[in-house]
């Protein structure tokens, strides 16, 4: 999992380099062994074969939530709600999401992870929800109940539906080449994503399993997926 670099940190005292400690926690109780790894990309150049070399060890991968990808990754405009854009960030995770993909190791994007690998594979975003007539405001601090798709692999996990904790004001907006949405909330936001025909096992999610996990099996079982598939 790549750590997220912070220009604050009051253990650290000065910049640091964090993981979400909910989401390592989580990981940890699903039976992962979680560790985090440098996002170093020079110049901000997507080098997949420097990731590749770095992360052969690695069973499966985790992209975490975080800041807000720049633009400079797609054709869209840069929009002024962005934030916490860091653009070796970026280069890293799209190089993570290319490496996993193409060697077909279990992935679990999350909430800007899935936004990362909506951009790799040429899908767009909404850089603003609360600017979309149809969705009307962000989803930041925000708890719901998401339909789920019939036949799709969460329906078959999970049932009609789920209750997710979320924290986001982007959202998909065209999916990604090889995308299937397969769970979307009240206001049509796309909260799951699957990839039938991906070379390995793939879930995105736009919300944060880690917020509940511990309270709620069925976030723990979603950690569970990715650990179970990275066994394989």
């Amino acid at each position: 999992m790549p750590s997220r670099f912070s220009e604050t940190a009051s253990a650290i005292r000065y910049r640091a380099e964090l993981g979400a400690r909910a989401l390592i926690s989580g990981l940890y109780a699903a039976g992962a062994e979680p560790l985090l790894v440098h996002p170093h990309a020079p110049d901000a150049q997507i080098d997949v074969e420097a990731v590749a070399e770095r992360l052969s060890f690695a069973d499966g991968i985790v992209l975490p939530g975080g800041g807000d990808l720049s633009h400079r990754w797609s054709s869209q405009e840069a929009h002024p709600s962005l934030y916490d854009v860091d653009e070796e960030q970026d280069a890293f995770d799209l190089a993570i999401a290319s490496y996993a993909l193409d060697q077909g190791i279990p992935l679990l994007a999350i909430c800007r992870g899935l936004q990362v690998v909506t951009t790799l594979l040429k899908g767009e975003l909404h850089l603003d929800m609360a600017e979309v007539p149809e969705i009307g405001k962000d989803h930041r601090h925000l708890r719901h109940e998401i339909s789920l798709s019939p036949g799709s692999r969460m329906a078959s996990t999970f049932g009609d539906s789920l209750h997710i904790s979320c924290y986001h004001h982007q959202a998909i907006k065209t999916l990604g080449a090889g995308m299937v949405c397969t769970a979307q909330s009240a206001d049509s936001v796309v909260e799951a994503v699957e990839m039938p025909e991906s070379k390995g096992w793939f879930l995105g999610v736009q919300w944060h399993p880690e917020d509940t996990w511990d309270s709620d099996p069925h976030q723990l079982a979603v950690l569970k997926e990715l650990v179970d598939a990275s066994r394989g």
